[in-house]
């Protein structure tokens, strides 16, 4: 059994007819109760809360002080290859697009970790354009270690692999793992992805169980926020942490909010989400679930990120480079998007600091794990 199981008994148009019908009632009762379940979130996206962002922001960020203190985590994209095997409509980095191409090689690496630590990051996200046999399993058996030396935590958001693969990158180094379903609607899914692997709804939609079978310690999850009708897709997200944190206690989970941004050969969003729709979804999230990790990437603007940053968030990314070899030498025409917040790491950090909190700079040591 995997969360495809659970997802083939939802139907979608039902699901987004029941949260536009919720009412100020529902949305109360929500409030009120000190554990939520999944019609309560549905309530808290709703736009019958959309006059109670105020109460839920306060209700967030106590819950989230509570539960984080007043930390947040920094952590940074390593963009190992622009490769892609895929044709999507919304990427820089599909098959179909015209743009120079780019593996990071060993010596690539080394300088990229070296300019990475300068600005004293200890996390580091891996990622990739998905391309199976070029930037594979045999790359990530080279590139991992050779990472993992230079940083106490290290994440991959890469092509989905098999249970088996996961586990073997689990004993070269990997810790967590972040796979987006982009979309939980499985005729838009297919009208976005026209060619490739990630054709492949069902096996995307399975690749956190193989994560948690695999024993990884964190999973994110989430949906490209624009692609869809937003409310429906976020709840979906939601009826997936639900089911993952039931079913595999044992792994960490995080949420991400990404929302389309421009990139060479892109779509229009279908569904605009505003700022204030974006703090009321950080906010039902944080009420739903407080153990959930949330992250705000550069895909948000400064202004946007140091207004919402005490309301829910956890983590953040800074200084962020989308294409291969960014920090040691900045090429800005092989970006996989265009970014929003574009201050260096160092005004974050002051930024992050001028509001009482604390960066980490690392996300777990493994001397606490087992």
């Amino acid at each position: 059994m995997s969360f495809v199981d659970v997802w083939q008994q939802m139907d979608w148009d039902d699901i987004r007819l029941s949260i536009y019908a919720k009412t100020t009632v529902d949305v109360e009762r929500a409030l009120s109760k000190p554990k939520l379940d999944l019609e309560d979130f549905k309530a808290l996206i709703s736009p019958a809360a959309e006059p109670y962002l105020e109460h839920m922001a306060q209700l967030s960020a106590m819950l989230t002080r509570q539960r984080f203190g007043h930390t947040i985590s920094f952590y940074v994209p390593l963009y190992l290859s622009n490769l892609c095997a895929n044709a999507c409509t919304y990427c820089g980095f599909s098959m179909e697009n015209r743009i120079k191409r780019r593996t990071l090689d060993e010596g690539d690496i080394g300088r990229e970790c070296k300019a990475i630590k300068a600005l004293n990051f200890d996390s580091v996200l891996l990622v990739t354009g998905e391309h199976q046999t070029k930037v594979g399993m045999d790359y990530f058996r080279q590139a991992l270690p050779q990472i993992k030396s230079h940083f106490s935590y290290v994440a991959m958001e890469v092509q989905p692999l098999e249970q088996q693969q996961y586990r073997e990158l689990k004993g070269l180094g990997l810790d967590a793992v972040m796979v987006y379903q982009e979309t939980y609607h499985a005729r838009t899914y297919a009208e976005h992805h026209l060619r490739g692997n990630k054709t492949n709804f069902n096996y995307r939609l399975a690749t956190p169980d193989r994560l948690a079978q695999a024993g990884i310690d964190k999973i994110g999850i989430g949906a490209l926020l624009g692609m869809e009708e937003w409310r429906t897709d976020s709840f979906f997200v939601a009826s997936h942490l639900a089911y993952l944190e039931h079913h595999y206690w044992q792994s960490r989970y995080s949420i991400s909010f990404p929302r389309l941004r421009p990139c060479t050969g892109g779509i229009e969003p279908k569904s605009v989400m505003t700022d204030r729709q974006l703090v009321q979804l950080i906010c039902a999230y944080r009420l739903f679930n407080p153990e959930v990790e949330l992250s705000l990437s550069t895909r948000e603007s400064a202004h946007f990120r140091d207004n919402v940053l005490p309301l829910g968030v956890t983590s953040l990314s800074a200084g962020s480079k989308t294409q291969p070899g960014g920090y040691a030498d900045d090429t800005p025409e092989l970006e996989q998007f265009a970014i929003s917040d574009d201050r260096s790491v160092a005004d974050v950090a002051v930024a992050v600091k001028r509001q009482g909190f604390e960066v980490v700079w690392k996300d777990w040591d493994a001397v606490y794990s087992g």
